[in-house]
């Protein structure tokens, strides 16, 4: 099945700003969340709205998708897919064989990533914990290098060490070198005749292994940390690579986060927004108060300075913004109706009471009621 657009999976236009990008990512991921939405196609729905967001959020990658598409240019054009029927080896005798990689030369080990969903509190204030991963480290027996203790790898002698085998051919350009993988010591330059009992050869064990963490406070959806020299052992003496630690954030049930701002809705009553009131105000450092002044409309919103979340990178702190709901009295006993009667009239009002609600006069009407 194609891939759809990312435009079209986010829901922003083709010209949307990098802000717009990231407020439609955070709505769509709180929906398809695997956490929150348990329908089958949640996960993946989830899934492909995070591969959007990671490539529109990248000028660079952007830049590449807006002008190629879900296509990769370097397919049939020189890239991993092209096949030249041995014009490479041409190049190399032209130029001297430039390309020819030495099979023992010291290389990086893989990055690895792991991804942890965290609560909202603990992204907003951050926390250390423990992971587990599964990882290839060097083995303990043989040191690395595969053979049986008390042997060595001995350089084949097929390829004489260097991990290709050579093939020459007369052709109209010339004659011609053809390289390819030596197929005795599969590029490695090396044979082992006695192999590790512990890890066959491979010089490696696959083990779990216990990372500490850090996670910093005030860490977003789709943010990651780097974990230096966690990944994969490297080969021949490299340096290990990297872990790459990405956070998804749980929704929570009062607030809503926007960067550093934190968003919430707050009920009052009739009387509370008409006459004034101190209410208290849940926040993540704990409840406030906030004065509401006499006549206090639905809609109205009200700044709390400082009591967002700390900015990942240490510039202050966002605000809190409280959105004012007026709730509508339901149920109202005879004593209550008289007062708003009496306060309709005050004001010059005069409400035509519905005593059934359009659902029910329409039932009856149809029961010939």
């Amino acid at each position: 099945m194609s891939k759809r657009d990312y435009y079209d999976v986010l829901g922003v236009d083709t010209n949307a700003s990098d802000d717009e990008i990231r407020r439609a990512y955070r709505k769509l991921a709180r929906t398809y969340h695997p956490d929150v939405n348990k329908e089958p196609d949640a996960d993946e729905k989830f899934k492909e709205v995070k591969e959007a967001y990671e490539t529109l959020s990248d000028s660079n990658k952007r830049a590449h998708y807006d002008q190629f598409g879900h296509t990769d240019p370097n397919q049939g054009f020189g890239g991993q897919g092209a096949d030249f029927g041995g014009f490479g080896d041409i190049f190399d005798m032209f130029f001297g064989g430039g390309g020819k990689r030495n099979p023992n030369a010291p290389r990086q080990g893989a990055d690895l990533q792991y991804s942890m969903t965290l609560s909202f509190e603990e992204a907003a204030f951050g926390k250390e914990t423990d992971i587990f991963i599964p990882k290839e480290e060097n083995c303990t027996t043989c040191g690395g290098d595969g053979a049986k203790p008390g042997t060595k790898p001995e350089s084949c002698s097929h390829c004489r060490g260097t991990g290709q085998l050579s093939v020459e051919q007369n052709t109209p350009f010339g004659r011609i070198v053809n390289r390819r993988v030596c197929h005795h010591c599969q590029g490695t330059g090396k044979l082992i005749k006695e192999k590790c009992r512990t890890c066959h050869g491979a010089g490696k064990v696959k083990r779990q292994k216990k990372i500490h963490i850090k996670v910093p406070a005030g860490i977003d959806e789709g943010q990651q940390i780097r974990l230096a020299g966690q990944g994969e052992p490297g080969e021949n003496g490299g340096p290990p690579g990297d872990l790459f630690v990405v956070f998804h954030i749980q929704p929570h049930e009062f607030f809503e986060r926007d960067g550093d701002d934190i968003y919430c809705d707050v009920p009052l009553t009739f009387a509370q927004a008409a006459l004034g009131d101190e209410i208290e105000v849940p926040t993540l450092q704990g409840k406030v108060k906030l004065k509401i002044p006499a006549g206090t409309q639905t809609g109205t919103k009200f700044r709390l300075r400082d009591k967002g979340i700390t900015n990942v990178r240490g510039y202050g702190r966002g605000d809190q913004h409280v959105n004012i709901r007026i709730l509508t009295p339901r149920n109202l006993n005879e004593k209550q109706k008289e007062l708003l009667r009496e306060f309709a009239e005050v004001s010059g009002e005069n409400p035509d009471e519905q005593h059934e609600n359009f659902f029910s006069k329409m039932k009856k009407a149809f029961k010939g009621e």
